[in-house]
């Protein structure tokens, strides 16, 4: 346990992550996650009152589970990774080198731009960088520096500082392109409803009553699902890359076991999911290098609690940082190594301090 702040601790303990993340949502967000996003945007990544949590969530999670994206988004998926790694193979063979970043952010922004919105914005097909990939590129800058001096983002309208401006303007682009997308999308779903691809949205345009949503909040969310869904998968799969070629043994161990495969290709993610290796592969790069490398913030509830063995006052800052902990302390007491083995025989423990996409009530959202 380490005081990082007047009022706010990091914790790398097991049983006090567990807490803070429970499905019981007592130890709420702070207002970290609306100082990362835009000014005035409420979305279900940012909020911090749960019942518009929980109605933003009623609308938007089912077509996330596993069942809805393999029935309904797989080929889509599939056919953007494929031309992303032809992509890479065409770079290597021509300057002997790849930016494997851009070609992953590349696919990703075409992936989500087709799940959320039912067409793709086509990166992977003009292999070029425009303005709106250059806004994501600098989104997790823009979110720090917005969660770091909220007051000078405030102050930016009256006393333009270039870096602060430039992020605003940014953010104001990436509105833009979110309202964009929904119209498009609005419009093809109004001209012809029956023959609409189902989209990641498609339960959001079908609401009425008080489920509905207003084209704010839809637009809102739109920006936090091309976010969440581009930059931050991108960013993990480039270290899963990196990592992997600089351990030899690691990238020797997992090409044999890839050659287990059917040489024609026909083998999909069911078959993937029993390559032992390549999910221990995986789950260390979301252990050490996760899209999101810092806590993930929370209130302690009124009145206080005891996490890993010491009081803390009511309102006090918390966060677990939990690469640490997923480790066997006899077998592998290195937990900044990459060492992909340590999943082989995973404890109880290990599994539980897993929460590279969030925990409890908010995992994933």
């Amino acid at each position: 346990m380490v005081r990082i702040g007047p009022t706010e601790v990091s914790i790398s303990d097991p049983s006090a992550t567990r807490e803070i993340y429970s499905v019981k949502e007592s130890y709420r967000k702070t207002p970290f996650y609306t100082n990362f996003v835009p000014q005035r945007v409420t979305q279900i990544f940012s909020t911090t009152d749960p019942d518009l949590h929980r109605r933003y969530r009623r609308l938007l999670s089912s077509p996330m589970s596993e069942t809805s994206l393999h029935s309904l988004y797989y080929a889509a998926v599939e056919a953007n990774a494929n031309l992303a790694i032809w992509r890479i193979r065409e770079e290597m063979e021509s300057r002997g080198a790849a930016d494997v970043f851009k070609w992953w952010l590349f696919m990703t922004t075409d992936i989500i731009g087709e799940l959320s919105f039912g067409e793709s914005f086509r990166m992977l097909e003009q292999k070029k960088k425009n303005q709106y990939i250059l806004d994501l590129e600098k989104n997790g800058f823009m979110g720090a520096l917005r969660a770091t001096f909220p007051t000078l983002i405030d102050l930016s309208s009256v006393f333009p500082v270039p870096v602060i401006k430039h992020a605003v303007a940014a953010s104001a682009r990436m509105a833009r392109y979110a309202e964009e997308s929904l119209a498009r999308r609005q419009r093809l779903e109004a001209a012809d409803p029956t023959n609409a691809k189902m989209t990641l949205f498609s339960k959001v345009y079908q609401a009425a009553g008080d489920e509905q949503l207003t084209f704010k909040e839809m637009r809102d969310n739109a920006m936090a699902y091309i976010v969440a869904g581009s930059d931050t998968t991108a960013t993990t799969l480039t270290y899963l890359v990196w990592a992997v070629c600089r351990h030899p043994e690691v990238k020797a161990t997992l090409l044999k076991e890839l050659e287990t495969l059917p040489a024609d290709e026909d083998f999909a993610d069911r078959e993937l999911k029993q390559l032992p290796y390549l999910n221990q592969v995986i789950d260390e790069a979301l252990r050490l290098y996760p899209a999101v490398a810092a806590g993930l913030p929370r209130f302690v509830p009124p009145g206080g609690a005891t996490l890993a063995g010491h009081w803390i006052e009511g309102g006090v800052t918390v966060s677990s940082q939990s690469y640490t902990l997923h480790r066997n302390p006899e077998a592998f007491p290195q937990p900044e190594v990459f060492d992909p083995s340590r999943w082989e025989t995973p404890t109880k423990a290990m599994k539980d301090a897993f929460f590279a996409f969030g925990g409890g009530a908010r995992s994933m959202f």
